[in-house]
C-alpha cells in the first residue's frame, strides 16, 4: 500500500469527451446547457470522492456547430450553481489571462471560493488562436512568449489582490462602531507592462486564501510558468515513458524555482472506455468511432497543423514537410504530441482522427475496470502522475461506470480515500498548505498557514 494519495479530477464536457458521443441514443444533444445534467454529473463525481471537477472554456465558438454540441455555459456562473448542489467536491473553472482583467477575474474567483466554502480552483490558460483574438479587437493572436509574459504579470496582480485583505481585517466591533481595520487593507498600486491596478479587492480574503492554481500548457513556456505558479498541472501524455519524463522535468523545474515539488500535482488526462470484458469495451469504442464524421476531423487536424484546406488525404499518413514546433504560435505542446503519435505508430489520417476522437490527444484507455485500475496504478506508482484527469468518452454513463467499477478497486488497493473526511477546502484535499498573506506580519500565535475564520 502506498502512503501517497491518488488525486482524481472529473473533466466534464457536455455529452462526453468523444466527439461523436452526442450521436448515441442515450445522449441528450442539449445537455451542455442543462443545469440538471451538470448537477447529476457533479454528484456522481462526489459519490466517487473525486477531489474536484473541471470545466474547460474559451472566449470563442470552436470550429463549426455541425460537428458536436457547441458553446458552453460560462464556467464560473455554472460552478456557483454547482456549489449549492454539492458539499465536498472542488470546482475548477478555466479562465484566460489573455482576454480578462485581473481585478474582475480575481473578484469572481474570490466570490466562488467564499460561496463554496473554499472549493474554488482556477485553470489558467493563455488562449491561442486568431479567432479568439478577433473577438477582442485584435487582428492576430499575440506571440506565444508574449501571452505567457502577460499571464505571469496577471498572476502577480491577482495574488496581490487576493492578499489585499488580511485575514483579520474584519473587526465587526458593534460597540465601538468599527467594522474593519483599514491598516489591514493593502491596495496593490500595481503599474506594469500589461496592467495598472490601483485599489484593493472589494471581496475579503477567502477560505483558501486564493483558489487552487491549475495550469495545462506543456510547452517550454508552459512548464516554466507551471514551475513558478501552478499547484496542479493537467497534461496530455500518450505513453508511460513520456509521462515519466514530463513528471520528472516539471518536478525538477519546481525545485529550481524554489518551491516544494510535492506542492505541484501532475494529473495526466485519461479517457477510460470501460466494459465488463475487454471485448465489450472494444465494442463500446467501435460504436463511438463508427459515428465520427471524418470531414470534421480533417478540418480540425489541418487547423492544428497549420495546413491549407484539402491538404490531408484520409488514407495517407501525415505529410513529411510539416512546420517545426518553433513555427507554431498556437497550442505548441499539443501539436508536437499529435505529430509524434502519428509518426510513431505510422497512422493514416483516418486512423489518427479515430485516435484523437475520444480525447484530442489525451490517452484513451479501453478495457475492463481491472485493466483501467492497473493502468492508473502503474502510472501513479512509477513516477508518471500524482493523479488523473478523468475524461469519460460518454456522459453520464462513462462517469457512472468509472465510479461504480474502477473507484472500488482503487480504494481496495489503498490508493483512494473512501470518504472525504475532515478536510474541507480544495487545497486541503490536494495536500497543500493555505498560503500566507504576502502583506501580513506572521504571529507566533496565529501561523500564516492556519485556516481563516469561516466566511460562510
Amino acid at each position: 500500500m502506498t502512503t501517497r494519495e491518488l488525486h482524481l479530477n472529473a473533466f466534464l464536457m457536455n455529452t462526453g469527451h468523444h466527439e461523436a458521443s452526442w450521436r448515441l441514443p442515450e445522449s441528450d444533444p442539449y445537455a451542455h446547457v442543462d443545469l440538471a445534467h451538470h448537477v447529476h454529473l457533479a454528484r456522481i463525481a462526489e459519490r466517487g470522492t473525486f477531489d474536484s471537477l473541471f470545466l474547460a472554456d474559451a472566449p470563442q465558438l470552436w470550429g463549426t456547430v455541425a460537428q458536436r454540441p457547441a458553446g458552453a455555459l460560462e464556467p464560473l456562473t455554472l460552478l456557483t450553481a454547482l456549489a449549492t448542489a454539492t458539499e465536498h467536491i472542488g470546482l475548477i473553472a478555466t479562465a484566460s489571462t489573455s482576454y480578462n482583467s485581473p481585478y474582475n477575474l480575481a473578484r469572481r474567483f474570490a466570490s466562488l471560493d467564499i460561496l463554496s466554502g473554499g472549493r474554488a480552483g482556477w485553470n489558467i490558460v493563455t488562449t491561442a488562436g486568431a479567432e479568439a483574438a478577433r473577438n477582442f479587437g485584435l487582428d492576430a493572436e499575440p506571440a506565444h512568449a508574449e501571452r505567457y509574459a502577460r499571464a505571469a504579470e496577471f498572476l502577480d496582480v491577482a495574488l496581490k489582490l487576493w492578499d489585499s485583505w488580511e485575514d483579520d481585517a474584519i473587526v465587526a466591533d458593534k460597540a465601538a462602531g468599527v467594522w474593519g481595520d483599514d491598516a489591514k487593507i493593502h491596495p496593490p498600486r500595481h503599474k506594469g507592462t500589461y496592467f495598472g491596478v490601483e485599489g484593493a479587492l472589494n471581496v475579503p480574503r477567502t477560505p483558501q486564501g486564493y483558489p487552487l492554481l491549475v495550469q495545462a500548457g506543456s510547452s517550454q513556456d508552459g512548464k516554466a510558468f507551471a514551475a513558478r505558479y501552478a499547484e496542479a498541472v493537467f497534461t496530455a501524455q500518450q505513453t508511460l515513458a513520456d509521462a515519466q519524463a514530463f513528471y520528472a522535468d516539471l518536478k525538477a523545474r519546481t525545485v529550481r524555482a524554489g518551491r516544494d515539488p510535492g506542492h505541484v500535482k501532475v494529473l495526466p488526462g485519461i479517457v477510460p472506455v470501460i466494459g465488463s470484458t475487454e471485448a465489450e469495451a472494444r465494442a463500446h469504442e467501435r460504436e463511438l468511432e463508427e459515428h465520427i464524421v471524418h470531414a470534421h476531423g480533417v478540418r480540425r487536424l489541418e487547423q492544428l497543423l497549420q495546413l491549407e484546406p484539402d491538404t490531408l488525404a484520409l488514407d495517407a499518413e501525415l505529410p513529411a514537410d510539416l512546420p517545426p514546433e518553433d513555427a507554431i504560435e498556437g497550442a505548441k505542446s499539443r501539436y508536437t504530441l499529435v505529430v509524434e503519435l502519428a509518426r510513431r505508430e505510422r497512422l493514416t489520417v483516418r486512423q489518427l482522427i479515430g485516435r484523437l476522437g475520444g480525447g484530442r490527444g489525451h490517452l484513451t484507455f479501453t478495457g475492463t475496470p481491472e485493466q483501467v485500475a492497473d493502468a492508473i496504478e502503474t502510472w501513479f506508482t512509477r513516477g508518471a502522475a500524482d493523479g488523473f484527469n478523468i475524461m469519460p468518452a460518454l456522459l453520464p454513463s462513462g462517469l457512472d461506470a468509472f465510479v461504480d467499477h474502477v473507484v472500488p478497486l482503487l480504494r481496495a488497493r489503498g490508493l483512494l480515500r473512501t470518504e472525504y473526511g475532515p478536510r474541507r477546502t480544495l487545497r486541503e484535499r490536494y495536500g497543500l498548505p493555505r498560503p500566507a498573506n504576502q502583506y501580513a506580519q506572521p504571529s507566533p500565535s496565529a501561523p500564516a498557514s492556519a485556516s481563516a475564520p469561516a466566511l460562510v
